[in-house]
């Protein structure tokens, strides 16, 4: 399975900016959808986003719509969040993972689509 790990993480205020990073070991990368997911204390795990082989499809939860974008660079094996306008309900432990196969489409947004994941990075936002 692919290794993927997590940076990027960190503490902010309210409105601030921050770039996840996650790395993957494989130089296949390029074939595997990617996802983002987070988790709160004492909540699911949830979806954040994804973003198909080629970056060209991506799919967003609602609550994150319009303030983060996700990308890829395949030349570096690296998928990225990039989050704006951060909230407090942002706050979680972020991961990402990744799910072998080359979807023209990014539809993959339960946990349970993906088959590696990282070890996760912390965010918190304070109000």
């Amino acid at each position: 399975q692919v290794q993927l790990v997590e940076s990027g993480g960190g503490l902010v205020q309210a409105g601030a900016s921050l770039r996840l990073s996650c790395a993957a070991s494989e130089d296949t990368f390029s074939v595997y959808a990617m996802g983002w997911f987070r988790q709160a204390p004492g909540k699911e795990r949830e979806f954040v986003a994804t973003i198909n082989w080629s970056g060209f499809s991506t799919s967003y939860a609602d609550s994150v719509k319009g303030r983060f974008t996700i990308s890829r660079d395949n030349t570096k094996n690296t998928v990225y969040l990039q989050m704006n306008s951060l909230k407090p309900e942002d706050t979680a432990v972020y991961y990402c993972a990744a799910r072998r196969g080359r979807f023209s489409t990014a539809t993959l947004t339960s946990s349970a689509d993906f088959g590696s994941w990282g070890q996760g990075t912390q965010v918190t936002v304070s109000s």
